[in-house]
Formats: structure tokens, C-alpha cells, sequence
């Protein structure tokens, strides 16, 4: 294949899980519109639940990642019954996962009293998380369909699913917080059930699309039970944990930079928040990119395919240079706007406005590693890279981010650093890895090849 061509079929695969993705940001967006105009304590209630189901969401999205470079691979090999197997068994670790993280919700709930917030804050919260641990079942059966679909390199349908259940998600929270259309007015828990069933939607569409649409017919013993194999649990877990764990290393180390950022006052808290956010959505677009690189790599694994496999993962880390490069520019340049879009106050946005910067100048970082730590994952490395962002987030970029702000008074721009840094190491470890594993296959599949007759 030529670079043209692996950057056109790249775009095929991404850009439906780019907007996948931002449908996802826009259902949060939704639902803090709709909280925010109860009052700011319910609005504070709904952002304390999110962050702690967040991190037992991504845990368990991470956990279903496992699904798409087996399926990739496979599919490379054409091995439909390989393919089949391994959404069986991704299905049962996935629904199996979100009942033990909904049970962890229900046993650490109280835990919320403990961490310094209002009470009056907490006792809303609660009951509100209480509905939306359950949303976790729907999600990831939706996860163990969406990944496999990717697996066959279709990402399309769980973009059209994700836009109809934002769609959903709006009229529910209309109906439920407000109580419109002859519906009780429910405030807070109107939206978690919103969310509830909004993501109940998504699970049932993708469920009945796979097993109805003629593209995936062949793969309909998906939906048979038994039979299972103890090898392939353990393989998809060794791949699945990792990656899950990968995600709670990240997302926790920006989590805890917000708490560092509240030990300096709340305009400093407040500023992070919107930077955070800014570069959540360039995060999030890009991370489309990086679902093609597990696809393409994974495929061209199955083939033993090298070049094409070097080539997929460099194209897709090229263009997602570009768009950060272009996020980048946006973000130093609207460094001082863009803050104006969340906040009025004259401290937070002189703060962000310099955080802008550094955020700018970390776009091109983030890039790279998500698209290589995602290549990796398409060759089925995940623990070593997994070892990698722990320490480059939690021995390296927050101790030195904690001591350029506090020790060193740069305040919020220390810890912010910090990040910087943890993240640049994070991109240059992911992309040595990978050059490092690809160099490897290569002389695997060369010393495979039969030698040439004489």
C-alpha cells in the first residue's frame, strides 16, 4: 500500500470514532447544562459522582479493549471462528466486570464523606451515583459490540449509535429534570436516569444491529453460551487489565492534579478545570486516530505484514501530529479567549490563560502517545507500556510537578509542567517501544521465510 492510501483508509476508520468520541464528551456537556440551571450544588453533586464513575469507567472500557487487536488479528488471518470466540468470551468478561465495579460502588459510596467536600454536595451525590453505577452493565455490552466491530474494521455504527443516544439522552433529561411531557419533575436523579436508559439504548441498538445485519450474519454463534475456553479468558485479561490499568494511571494522575491544584486556592482549581476540559475534547478527537492504529495494526499482525503495518501506525501518528499541531496553535493563540467561554472572572482566566500555553505545547506529546500506546495495544503489548505511564506519570511528572509548584513557587504553572513532562515521557517511551517491537516482527517474519532456492 502507498503512504496516500493507508492515510485515506485511516480516515475511514477514524473519523466515525472521532465523533463517537465527541458524542460521548457532548453527552457530559448535556447533562451538566441541564444539572447546572437546579443550582450550584446539584451541578457540584453531579461532578463528584462523574469523577468517581469515571475511573470504574474507564477501568472497565479499557478492560473491553482487549476485544479489538484479537479480532483485527484474526480477521487478517480470516479466521471467522477465531473472530467469534473472542467476542463470546470478551462479552462474559465485560458483563462480569461492569457487576464487580457496580458492586465496588455500592460497597465504597461512603468513602465520599471522607474526602473534605460539603455534605450537603455528598448526600445528593450518592443517590445519583447509585444510578449511574447500573449504567455500567449497558455500557460495556455496548463496549463488547462496538469493539468488536471495530475489530472488523467498522467503525461506523457505534458513531451512528452514539449520535442517536445523544439524541435520547437530551429529550430524557428534558422529560426527567424538569418534568416535561407528563413526567414527574425528578432534578438530580432525573438525569442519572436519563443517563441510565439513554445508555440502555446504545446496548440494545448495537446488540440488535450485529445480530441483525447481514454484514455480521456469519458471526450470529456469538450469541451462543458455554463452551468456554480458560487459555483465551486468560489471554483477553492479560491484554484487558493492562489496558484498563493504563487508563487509571492517566486519568488518576490529572485527577490528583486537581487536588494539588485546589491545595493553592480555588481560582487555581477552577482555571485547571478549564484548561482540562479544552484539551479533554483535542484528546478525545485524536483518540480516534488511535482506535485505527490498534485496527490497522492488529490486521496487518495477522498477516505478518510489516511494512504495512509500520507504515498504517507512522501514517496515523503523522496526522495526528498535524491535528494537534493545528489544536496546538488554537490554544496558545485563543489562550485568552477561550477561557472567556466558561468563566467571567478575571483571576481564573489569568491563570488558564497561562496554562493555555503549556497545554499548547503539550498537545503534540499527547498525540504521540495515544496513537503509539494504541499501535501497541494492536500488537498486544500492553503490560511494559502500562509499567511506562506509571512511571512517567507517578514517580517522574507529579512528584516533579509537586515540587515545582510548592518548593519551587511556581504555583499552578509548576504542576502543570509536571504534567507536560510526565506526558512528553510517556509519548517517547510509547514510540521506542514501538519501533522497537516493530523491528522485532520484522526479523521474526524474515527469519519465518522459507530460504531462496538456488
Amino acid at each position: 500500500m502507498t503512504i496516500r492510501a493507508h492515510i485515506k483508509e485511516n480516515f475511514h476508520l477514524a473519523y466515525p470514532v472521532m465523533l463517537s468520541n465527541l458524542g460521548h464528551v457532548m453527552m457530559g456537556f448535556t447533562d451538566n447544562i441541564m444539572v447546572g440551571h437546579l443550582g450550584a450544588t446539584e451541578l457540584a453533586a453531579a461532578g463528584l459522582a462523574t469523577v468517581a464513575f469515571n475511573v470504574l469507567l474507564l477501568f472497565g472500557i479499557g478492560v473491553s479493549y482487549a476485544i479489538t487487536p484479537l479480532v483485527a488479528e484474526a480477521d487478517g488471518q480470516h479466521d471467522d471462528k477465531r473472530i467469534v470466540e473472542t467476542l463470546r468470551h470478551g462479552l462474559v468478561i465485560n458483563v462480569v466486570n461492569a457487576l464487580v465495579l457496580v458492586g465496588a460502588v455500592y460497597i465504597g459510596k461512603e468513602a465520599l464523606y471522607h474526602i473534605g467536600q460539603p455534605e450537603d454536595v455528598i448526600a445528593l451525590s450518592i443517590p445519583f451515583l447509585k444510578i449511574i453505577a447500573f449504567s455500567l452493565i449497558p455500557v460495556l455490552i455496548f463496549q463488547s459490540f462496538k469493539q468488536f466491530a471495530e475489530g472488523l474494521s467498522n467503525t461506523r455504527v457505534a458513531m451512528v449509535i452514539m449520535i442517536a443516544s445523544n439524541v435520547v439522552n437530551i429529550a430524557l433529561n428534558y422529560a426527567l429534570v424538569y418534568g416535561h411531557g407528563g413526567f414527574p419533575a425528578m432534578g438530580l436523579m432525573g438525569s442519572g436516569w436519563a443517563t441510565f436508559l439513554s445508555r440502555v439504548f446504545m446496548a440494545l441498538a448495537i446488540v440488535g444491529y450485529v445480530y441483525a445485519a447481514p454484514a455480521f450474519r456469519k458471526f450470529r454463534a456469538s450469541f451462543s453460551l458455554g463452551n468456554y475456553s480458560r487459555a483465551l479468558f486468560a489471554k483477553m485479561l492479560n491484554i484487558g487489565v493492562p489496558s484498563g490499568a493504563q487508563f487509571i494511571f492517566e486519568v488518576a494522575a490529572f485527577d490528583f492534579s486537581l487536588v494539588m491544584m485546589g491545595w493553592l486556592g480555588t481560582k487555581s482549581q477552577a482555571a485547571h478545570q478549564v484548561v482540562i476540559n479544552l484539551a479533554t475534547i483535542s484528546y478525545m478527537t485524536t483518540a480516534g486516530l488511535a482506535a485505527a492504529a490498534t485496527i490497522r495494526v492488529g490486521y496487518f499482525l495477522g498477516q505478518r505484514d510489516v511494512k504495512n503495518l509500520k507504515l498504517a501506525c507512522y501514517t496515523l501518528l503523522g496526522m495526528a501530529l498535524v491535528l494537534m499541531l493545528c489544536c496546538a496553535v488554537g490554544f496558545v493563540a485563543g489562550r485568552h479567549a477561550l477561557p472567556m467561554l466558561y468563566i467571567n472572572d478575571g483571576d481564573v482566566i489569568r491563570i488558564a490563560s497561562s496554562l493555555m500555553i503549556i497545554a499548547g505545547l503539550f498537545q503534540l506529546s499527547d498525540g504521540t502517545q495515544v496513537v503509539c500506546a494504541s499501535a501497541l495495544r494492536g500488537l498486544q503489548d500492553v503490560k511494559i507500556p502500562s509499567v511506562l505511564i506509571f512511571v512517567a506519570y507517578w514517580i517522574i511528572g507529579l512528584p516533579l510537578g509537586y515540587g515545582l509548584a510548592f518548593h519551587a513557587g511556581m504555583g499552578s504553572l509548576g504542576i502543570w509542567l509536571g504534567l507536560s513532562i510526565g506526558l512528553t515521557l510517556t509519548a517517547l517511551a510509547m514510540f521506542f517501544r514501538f519501533r522497537m517491537l516493530a523491528s522485532r516482527l520484522a526479523l521474526s517474519v524474515e527469519a519465518s521465510l522459507p530460504a531462496p532456492s538456488k
